[in-house]
């Protein structure tokens, strides 16, 4: 059944209650309980047994377990790394290129755009090599955040080899009208796809304006670097606590071989198996085999130090879980169909790639989900679009272009909380500072699809 505009109230107390208390779990709770608290009046079910029966459907899902394992062993593999100094090693190399902010943060996209294949090994792997050399150049974690979440789902979309890739080429090619269009193969009609994707476009080119000032540091990062500027302090009070575990002693000797053969596996099995669980065990495995036998760690320091590194993550991982449920209240309420809905009767072929885009990514960002939204979307948009005459291409870009959005700017976003924990900086320190950047994007793309809506 349909819940009428009382679908929309549980995305906005999320939204309000975490700008609010600038907490994201709590708001995210409060969605939850709201969605199922209209769900459960509207229907006369029970709220105890229908918001548990949706918690532990969440949690036992193949995909939730996935993600969390697969979170946790990246913090595994890093806090290995770390306590090896591979991470110092690397720093004190990147450190004879990068002599300054800006050299840093220009590094730091560089190397996001050479590691495309996954966004989370994206968005790891970057943080533990350019993190302390940040520090060092007296750089907000704030900024170093932005651009490294800038470099992971907007990069991932743009190269046909990510997992991004393959998985919006699987969901598109699902269509007949697709499928018509004779680019060939899913891949080969997703790489055609990419020129379109303009927020993703416009995302990855905002960064180096920001690097080097020409688009100047708006709102919450203007007042993160008048602190480093006044203070030195590189994250804010509220920051302190994700930082208080520093690795004390610093081998001289270290070796950047201890950092580039485990991340080169992780890199390879992933491009191999397509497996990022198999990647990040086969990681692991190599840090034992180089670390241990050469007294780097020894036996019962290398198994700590994996469950550590597990720990650390959780945090990040409550905050994707409970998105994950809050993802889940939304699709029992309905609200992709109850939106979709209001907006479709309302559409013309001109504008229609304009308003796909900004529907994916009004959906995406309320809910959280990346993916789960234009997989829902797009069997609904795509044939719609095609029933107006729209160019397909710029209907997929638009859809491609929507999750992006979500991945980089939503505060929930499993990219979002990960990047900010690499990072070492409170959720909504990350989110605020990234915002007003996101939204920059945000409306060059809307203009660049209104506008090959109004010519192609």
């Amino acid at each position: 059944m349909s819940y009428g505009i009382l679908t929309l109230l549980p995305a906005v107390l999320v939204i309000m209650t975490a700008i609010k208390t600038k907490r994201t779990t709590e708001a995210l709770l409060m969605g939850v309980v709201s969605s199922y608290l209209i769900i459960c009046i509207a229907d006369g079910k029970n709220f105890i047994t229908t918001i548990t029966d949706s918690f532990f459907s969440v949690i036992t899902d193949y995909d939730t377990m996935w993600l969390v394992i697969v979170c946790g062993l990246f913090g595994s593999l890093i806090a290995l790394i770390n306590a090896a100094n591979g991470t110092h090693a690397i720093a004190r190399f990147l450190g004879k290129i990068c002599k300054s902010q800006k050299s840093t943060l220009l590094v730091a996209w560089i190397l996001g755009i050479i590691i495309f294949v996954d966004d989370y090994m994206n968005i790891l792997t970057i943080s533990a090599c350019t993190k302390k050399l940040s520090d060092e150049r007296k750089t907000p974690r704030e900024a170093l955040a932005y651009v490294i979440d800038s470099t992971g789902a907007p990069v991932c979309v743009l190269l046909p080899f990510s997992t991004w890739a393959i998985f919006f080429a699987g969901v598109f090619y699902e269509q007949e009208s697709v499928k018509n269009l004779g680019y060939g193969n899913a891949i080969q009609t997703y790489i055609h796809v990419i020129p379109y994707i303009f927020y993703a476009i416009a995302a990855l080119l905002i960064v180096p304006l920001f690097i080097f000032g020409i688009i100047p540091r708006l709102g919450a990062m203007k007042k993160a670097y008048e602190r480093t500027e006044l203070t030195g302090a590189v994250y804010s009070k509220e920051s302190e606590k994700l930082n208080r575990q520093e690795h004390e002693e610093v081998d001289i000797n270290a070796s950047i071989w201890d950092f580039l053969i485990p991340i080169a596996t992780l890199i390879i099995v992933q491009l191999v198996t397509d497996d990022m669980f198999v990647a990040l065990v086969a990681a692991i495995l190599v840090c034992a085999f180089m670390y241990i036998p050469r007294k780097k760690l020894s036996g019962g320091k290398f198994c700590d130090l994996w469950i550590q590194g597990f720990a650390d993550l959780v945090p990040a991982l409550a905050i994707i879980i409970t998105a994950l449920f809050m993802r889940q209240a939304s699709e029992d309420l309905m609200l992709s169909e109850y939106v979709i809905g209001i907006i479709q009767p309302l559409v013309s072929a001109k504008i229609f790639p304009m308003i796909a885009f900004i529907t994916v990514a009004g959906l995406g960002f309320i809910t959280g989900s990346n993916w789960g939204i234009p997989a829902v979307c797009a069997p609904i948009i795509i044939p719609l679009g095609a029933a107006l005459d729209v160019n397909l291409l710029l209907v997929m870009a638009a859809i491609v272009s929507g999750g992006t959005f979500c991945s980089h700017a939503c505060f929930y976003s499993d990219a979002t909380v990960i990047t900010s924990s690499a990072c070492g900086i409170d959720n909504m320190d990350h989110v605020y500072t990234q915002i007003p950047y996101a939204i920059l994007a945000l409306i060059i793309a809307c203009v660049a699809f209104l506008i090959a809506g109004l010519v192609m």
